[in-house]
């Protein structure tokens, strides 16, 4: 008779120790002792109940870093995560892709050392709060201060944020100098154009019960929504209700600041902020079909400003493309605002984005203010954004904003006409610049021709060339 097989779980079990071990095994430090996976068994999916499985305490919220306990989301500490998902949000992917290349060792730890903050953020009263922050990891840039005793032990925690300087450099900022709208200063703005900045890069980190709340539904719904619309690809957010934090694979954000960090959380000194949402057509190639690239050059041309002034500019770039529906639906509805009878007009703009996809918008500002929160934000003397949306989420959670500027007109691109008047008649603040766009404007208001040749009823193009023709 042959020998009995391991279990599938027992081959899970640390290299160096096949004994049972008790419910959060630890030393006298209180740090639990670290079990280093065996990878050359996959699971499919986890139960909370599984013999051998035993997540890292995790207590959301609580002021202490080593009480709240570390997110635990690496492959390393299989029975010990705390956390459904990957770091690195979609870019976890190509870790995989790095494995099966044989780039990449599956054993890697990364060397944290030299990594630390440039500069200290927090902690905030509203750390403590998940009414206040539920989608990031408030302590993700502390991994080596916070929890240096568990790396020290051998566990492997990754920072979900990280916070660094540089020098950003862009043409508007030099074409403000050249004609006297900036002054350099050598501090914050040099000579050349250039601008120092601080930066942070952030990981999100859901913390469920809290998201599900912000979205009006229950943990369970959320789980299961986020579960069906990824074809399955969470089956633990399913299979383990103990675990109440997600890694999901979406895009982070960005955080820049200009001036000292450190005022950040004085309501007495001047706040100029914007919070945009990434346009790669229009911030980077500069696409005129919208206002985003000069709405963000303007207002990082604000912050500089602010920064001179003692105060701290700062803008939050999200990467939420196309309203967070992406990119190739947003080229989608492009066509579809060219294509229309009657072309492209500012009565149909939110039409068409909900006729190709379902829904006008899917950023949802619920989560939205968490990294003001993380930066100790309480009050915006300027508020850079003509979006109520935006603005109303931020209110809504203590934040104060007195001033809200709207983008001067002569920034805003001729094909871009279309867009801001429909935002404008839909509600967005219209500031002093674009008041009376009234039902009349926005039936008047039409977009660029693409000059769409001969075609046929679903819109194929013709065989002839240089088909599409853009006319300034």
């Amino acid at each position: 008779m042959s020998a009995a097989l391991p279990s599938p779980m027992s081959r899970q079990t640390s290299h160096s120790s096949k004994r049972q071990k008790t419910d959060h095994e630890q030393d006298d430090d209180g740090i639990p002792i670290p079990e280093v996976t065996d990878l050359d068994y996959v699971n499919l999916t986890t139960h909370a109940d599984t013999f051998g499985i035993d997540p890292v305490p995790i207590s959301w919220a609580h002021p202490d870093p080593l009480v709240r306990g570390p997110v635990i989301c690496t492959v390393r500490h299989f029975n010990q995560r705390n956390a459904i998902g990957a770091h690195s949000g979609s870019y976890c992917i190509y870790s995989g892709l790095a494995l099966a290349a044989g780039k990449l060792s599956p054993d890697y730890v990364p060397n944290l050392k030299l990594t630390s903050p440039v500069c200290k953020i927090g902690p905030h009263p509203s750390w403590n709060d998940p009414k206040k922050i539920a989608s990031i990891d408030p302590f993700g840039h502390l991994t080596t201060e916070a929890y240096g005793a568990y790396l020290d032990k051998g566990f492997d925690i990754r920072p979900t944020i990280a916070v660094t300087k540089a020098h950003i450099d862009l043409p508007e900022c030099r074409e403000a100098i050249r004609t006297g709208r900036l002054k350099p200063d050598g501090k914050i703005l040099k000579p050349s154009g250039q601008s120092i900045v601080t930066k942070a890069a952030i990981e999100p980190v859901w913390y469920l019960p809290e998201i599900a709340r912000r979205f009006g539904c229950t943990e369970s719904h959320l789980r299961q929504s986020i579960f069906r619309m990824t074809n399955g690809m969470y089956p633990e957010l399913i299979t383990r209700p103990d675990i109440k934090i997600f890694l999901p694979p979406i895009g982070g954000l960005t955080i820049y600041i200009w001036g000292d960090p450190d005022t950040i959380p004085d309501e007495d000194i001047e706040l100029t902020c914007r919070v945009h949402d990434e346009c790669n057509g229009s911030d980077v190639f500069g696409s005129d079909i919208c206002t985003c690239r000069p709405y963000l050059t303007h207002a990082i041309e604000e912050a500089i400003k602010t920064a001179q002034r003692g105060g701290a500019g700062l803008v939050i770039y999200f990467r939420k493309e196309g309203r967070s529906l992406g990119e190739v639906t947003k080229y989608l509805v492009y066509n579809t605002r060219k294509r229309q009878e009657g072309g492209d007009s500012a009565e149909n703009y939110f039409n068409c984005t909900e006729q190709v996809a379902g829904v006008q918008d899917t950023r949802f500002q619920a989560l939205m203010p968490d990294p003001l929160h993380f930066l100790g934000v309480t009050k915006i003397h300027n508020f850079i954004s003509m979006s109520d949306m935006k603005y109303n989420a931020i209110v809504n959670t203590g934040i104060k904003i007195v001033n809200r500027v709207e983008i001067p007109k002569d920034l805003v691109p001729e094909d871009a006409q279309v867009e801001i008047t429909a935002k404008v008649f839909h509600g967005y603040n219209a500031g002093k610049a674009y008041q009376g766009i009234d039902e009349e404007e926005l039936k008047k208001c039409k977009g660029r021709d693409y000059q769409y040749k001969d075609s046929d009823e679903e819109g194929k193009p013709s065989d002839k060339k240089n088909v599409v023709e853009e006319h300034p």
